[in-house]
């Protein structure tokens, strides 16, 4: 559990009062929802999960494609989930099948994957379904990876009492807080271009500063839980609508652009 001074330091953060800190402890069993014994995925989950997989797909108008595997990973893959986690669904395939220039398919899936994930709002007992396209020669790191077309584990996590430096998560996440509430002032005193244009910046920089984390420490690393403290939240949701809202002003002309959208999305994020 988490300790009381863990607990008084988070007080300090930007948002006290909003800012949900649990969950970050590792657990003694695997989710017993999710999990029917330490082996096995439980069955109903298996088969729903493998039809939204292939559901994605047939959408895209791409039911051709040989899908390699499909794979649940991340935190309920492992010990350390917890009533935030999402379930982290990733689809391989060959990136090559689909051209030669990799680098294009990839960023076709990458926004194919985010539009999903915006418009779909698919929960699982209770935990929201997230896709993402892997290439089967990227690189992932993640001590827990359940294949569902095979039905067993690629990579079998283990339970271990990590060693987590709570203050220097608390201080990296209240910072880039404070990073991203700057982007809203930007905001709201109608500097546009420079709040998209930070928007931007940070959230390549957030996304980096994750990648390194998980590279070189794991899913216990400094940088991978203070990500999980800024989605936790919100903060992400309100990094990414500003840099959407600001976009929209910088584009629109005559006039305010949609005032009710405007009106919802920042009473969402703010």
């Amino acid at each position: 559990m988490m300790n009381d001074a863990w607990k008084q330091f988070l007080d300090e953060i930007t948002d006290p009062d909003d800012v949900k800190v649990t969950g970050l402890d590792v657990k003694k069993t695997l989710n017993p929802v999710f999990w029917e014994d330490k082996n096995h995925l439980n069955e109903e989950i298996t088969n729903r999960l493998y039809k939204i997989a292939k559901n994605f797909f047939k959408n895209l108008g791409l039911d051709w494609a040989k899908v390699k595997d499909i794979t649940v990973t991340g935190s309920l893959a492992n010990f350390n989930w917890s009533q935030y986690s999402d379930i982290d669904l990733h689809i391989l395939v060959d990136l090559s099948d689909f051209s030669e220039d990799e680098k294009m398919v990839k960023e076709y899936f990458r926004n194919a994957s985010m539009m999903w994930n915006k418009t779909h709002d698919i929960h699982i007992k209770g935990h929201e379904v997230e896709i993402y396209i892997q290439d089967y020669k990227e690189p992932h790191h993640s001590t827990g990876v359940y294949s569902i077309k095979e039905d067993k584990w690629d990579t079998r996590p283990s339970r271990y009492t990590a060693k987590i430096d709570y203050k220097n998560v608390q201080k990296k996440a209240a910072k880039l807080m404070d990073e991203i509430d700057e982007v809203y002032e930007m905001f709201a005193h109608k500097d546009y271009k420079q709040a998209h244009d930070e928007a931007e910046r940070l959230k390549d920089r957030i996304r980096k500063f994750r990648q390194g984390g998980l590279e070189e420490g794991g899913a216990y690393s400094v940088e991978n839980l203070a990500f999980k403290v800024l989605r936790r939240n919100d903060y992400l949701q309100k990094l990414s609508s500003l840099k959407i809202l600001a976009y929209d002003k910088l584009m629109s002309m005559n006039g305010e652009f949609g005032n009710e959208t405007y009106k919802v999305i920042i009473k969402d994020v703010n």
